[in-house]
């Protein structure tokens, strides 16, 4: 399952939230948290229930409910009842045993669902790693604006305030296996400025990014699928591997040895999973 586009919807805003399952971001994620006023819960759990009761197959369908300790148990009562979603996303994950919490909540309905971390906090990015290996997390999601809020940082547009979380978000994904996804771009107007960030997480391992509007996904999209040079090489590099036996080789003139052939071998799986 690829997840380069992460495309947010308000629960409260069933419109909005059927045009965002028609975009071409590969998750959408019907968000009952942030989005929604504490006066709409309700009626925002209701909305996603009738969404989700329309069955579409794509993209992946996620929720994301309120975080362990405030309403997440009465937000997965709501949807795990009715038509489920593919994955539910817990904010402000702050360590395992709050997958766990989860895990036991999806256990009372008999679900066993993805759940995509959402890492917002100075003590979330603490424990990064434990919460990338509970055994119900798929994803790390970076959240950069609430991290500021959290350790008082104040945000700028190079990002370097929050530049060792952002890393140790990705390295911790990566060391289980699981996906990484960056954190938000706020303007959306802004189609440039969106373009050199998701490339520089792209640069730093992230397998995809957060959308707040549709017209980012595009954008977001392309950054994360590999252009046909980049395939074209990864090609010609296993091709060579394939007809040696030796353990460098020059392809292009260019010295190639195991990092390059496995950076040629996650393009090419990359390229078939965007297919």
């Amino acid at each position: 399952m690829v997840r380069r586009s992460v495309l947010f919807a308000p629960g409260d805003e069933p419109e909005i939230m059927r045009k965002a399952a028609t975009s071409e971001a590969d998750v959408v994620v019907f968000d009952l948290e942030d989005a929604v006023a504490p006066a709409d819960k309700a009626a925002a759990r209701e909305a996603v229930r009738d969404v989700l009761a329309d069955g579409a197959a794509e993209p992946e369908r996620c929720v994301r409910v309120n975080p362990v300790g405030t309403s997440a148990a009465t937000d997965l009562e709501a949807i795990l009842e009715g038509p489920r979603p593919d994955s539910v996303m817990l904010p402000k994950t702050e360590s395992a045993a709050d997958v766990r919490t989860v895990e036991r909540l999806f256990d009372e309905y008999d679900a066993d669902l993805p759940v995509l971390s959402l890492i917002e906090s100075a003590a979330g990015v603490l424990r990064a790693d434990e919460i990338a290996t509970a055994a119900a997390t798929d994803a790390l999601l970076f959240g950069a604006e609430d991290l500021a809020a959290d350790i008082g940082a104040t945000r700028t547009s190079e990002g370097t305030e929050v530049l060792y979380a952002r890393e140790r978000t990705v390295l911790a994904a990566s060391a289980a296996g699981v996906d990484a996804i960056d954190t938000v771009y706020t303007d959306f107007t802004d189609t440039d400025g969106l373009r050199d960030e998701t490339a520089f997480a792209a640069r730093l391992g992230y397998d995809g990014k957060i959308a707040i509007h549709p017209a980012q996904v595009p954008v977001i999209n392309d950054a994360f699928t590999p252009s046909d040079d980049d395939v074209e090489w990864a090609e010609r590099v296993l091709d060579v591997r394939d007809r040696t036996d030796a353990g460098v080789f020059e392809v292009d003139g260019e010295m190639i040895d195991a990092p390059l052939i496995a950076q040629a071998e996650r393009i090419l799986e990359r390229a078939e999973q965007v297919e």
